[in-house]
């Protein structure tokens, strides 16, 4: 029941603080709020009709919560603007020597917690586990897939 509760519980806030930013009030500290958040045993009850439906809903998170910092195939080629005002550039996910290629679990987990250099920390933002694990399916069998066919 945990596993579905946070989530539903942090959608509701985040709908009802939505100009708000998470809780704690460094990157630091929301990187560590998240990671204890954290509950990968939530991935466990997760199923999909099929593994194109899986597919279709990541690809639908990629564009609304990942493609603006790590460009449309995951190259890292977009820029974006922290809330401190810094322009950075998300990383490239689709280089050969990316550290979460074979990961899934720090892969989901690194989605949820976010960074103290800029990612959101999607899983305080309302992320679901369900989302979480439909957008790292699409990092790892879709944008990594077409990077290395070309």
């Amino acid at each position: 029941m945990r596993g579905r509760a946070l989530p539903i519980t942090l959608a509701l806030l985040l709908v009802a603080c939505a100009d708000e930013r998470p809780a704690g009030g460094t990157e630091e500290e929301r990187t560590a709020a998240a990671a204890l958040a954290y509950d990968p045993s939530a991935f466990d009850t997760i199923s999909w009709a099929s593994d194109s439906a899986a597919l279709a809903r990541g690809a639908d998170v990629w564009k609304w919560a990942c493609a603006s910092c790590h460009g449309e195939r995951g190259g890292g080629d977009a820029m974006f603007v922290t809330e401190a005002g810094d322009t950075l550039r998300g990383p490239s996910l689709v280089e050969p020597n990316w550290p979460y290629a074979r990961d899934e679990e720090a892969l989901r987990r690194r989605i949820f917690t976010g960074t103290v250099a800029g990612m959101p920390h999607w899983g305080l933002r309302g992320l679901t586990y369900r989302d979480l694990d439909a957008v790292a399916r699409h990092v790892r069998e879709v944008l990594r897939a077409e990077a290395q066919a070309t």
